[in-house]
Parts: C-alpha cells; sequence; structure tokens
C-alpha cells in the first residue's frame, strides 16, 4: 500500500513539506480517490476485452456449426448418387446378361431359316422319278446347301495336297505318295469345316508317305 501512495505522489509531484496538515490529508484522500478512479477504469476496460472474445467464440462456434451442417448435407446427397449409380449399374449389367442370352439363342435364327428350306427340299426326294432325275435333285440340294454355308461364312475345307495343319486336320491313316508330295495330305475321309476363320471341326486326313519302291 505504501508502494503504491508513493509511486501515486510522484506521479502527480505533490510536495508534502510546503502542505499544511489539513492540506495534506485533502491531498491524500484526493490521490487515494483518483487512484481508485483510474483502477476502475482499468477494470471496465478488461471486462470489455472478455465480451469481446466470448462473442468471438460464439461466433466461431455458429460458424462451424453451419459448415458441418453443409458437410453433412453434402455426405447425404453423396450417398443417395452413389446408391443410384449401383442401381443403375445392376440393371445395365442384367439388360446386358439377357441380351447375351438373347443371343445365345436366337442367334442362329437366320441360320435355321435357310436350313429348313434344304429340309423342305429333301422331303420332295421321293417325288423325282428315275435314277438322272433323282441325282440332279440332289445336286441342286447340295448346292443349295453350300450356298447357304456361304452365306453365314461357314466353308468346308480342300485340303488335300496342301501341309498337315494340327489346328485345321487330323491324321487318321497313312496312304502311299500318288500324284501327291509326301507328308501332304493326299485323302479326305471326312471334310472338315470353318465357321469365319475358325475350325469348328477337324478334317480327318491320310497323309502321303513314301514307299520303298519309291
Amino acid at each position: 500500500m505504501a508502494v503504491r501512495f508513493l509511486s501515486v505522489t510522484r506521479r502527480f509531484h505533490i510536495d508534502f513539506c510546503r502542505l499544511t496538515p489539513s492540506a495534506v490529508n485533502r491531498s491524500v484522500v484526493g490521490l487515494f480517490s483518483t487512484a481508485a478512479e483510474h483502477r476502475s477504469a482499468g477494470d471496465d476496460c478488461h471486462g470489455d476485452d472478455g465480451d469481446d472474445d466470448h462473442s468471438h467464440s460464439v461466433t466461431h462456434v455458429r460458424a462451424l456449426e453451419i459448415r458441418a451442417r453443409k458437410l453433412e448435407e453434402k455426405v447425404h446427397d453423396l450417398t443417395e448418387r452413389y446408391k443410384r449409380a449401383l442401381a443403375d449399374t445392376d440393371n445395365v449389367r442384367r439388360r446386358t446378361q439377357k441380351f447375351v442370352e438373347d443371343a445365345k439363342i436366337f442367334g442362329i435364327q437366320s441360320f435355321c431359316r435357310d436350313i429348313v428350306e434344304v429340309a423342305d427340299l429333301l422331303e420332295k426326294v421321293e417325288e423325282r422319278d428315275g435314277v438322272q432325275q433323282l441325282t440332279q435333285y440332289l445336286a441342286h440340294i447340295q448346292g443349295r446347301l453350300q450356298d447357304i454355308f456361304t452365306k453365314h461364312g461357314l466353308e468346308k475345307m480342300s485340303p488335300v495336297g496342301s501341309a498337315y495343319d494340327p489346328y485345321q486336320h487330323e491324321i487318321v491313316c497313312h496312304t502311299p505318295a500318288e500324284g501327291v508330295e509326301p507328308s501332304t495330305i493326299a485323302v479326305v475321309k471326312q471334310d472338315g469345316y470353318m465357321l469365319h476363320g475358325r475350325t469348328i471341326r477337324h478334317a480327318l486326313v491320310g497323309i502321303a508317305v513314301k514307299t520303298q519302291e519309291q
């Protein structure tokens, strides 16, 4: 308390030697009053700073709450979009699977329509009289059948005289090389077929070999 009193007297430059006792008392009371006013003013300033800090904290919390709500709404929206995308993908997968199954079942319907014509021709074979007429009719059926095969990319192999190919041919016998080079295909026991360049049935062939006389 004495230290505070001395600091106040220094601040206001009071010369106690020239003051009367009553004046000294009045000066001391005035100094304490002035010091108290300054202290109160200082306390008031600190109180205002506390209110400002509290207000700033409340504003910051409210801003964070608003941002959190916006983020929750965004997450909800993205989740709904994800669910819809999954549902759409599943629908596309099912439709594609159905399309593939239908293609497997009905993909040969054009070929079937054409081959039915050949079946109709075969049913009329008995109506032909005579061997020559029957032979000509069968040749017509054979030609019509080959046209259908060509139309649908089905090709009969003609391997005689060509080199053996394990992807197209299957060796069933060996035969003397007469009119063909040795190790080439000399005879076809069963025709092979290719569909658009892919072997669907191997040709059963005989390979030409050299004889001792040769």
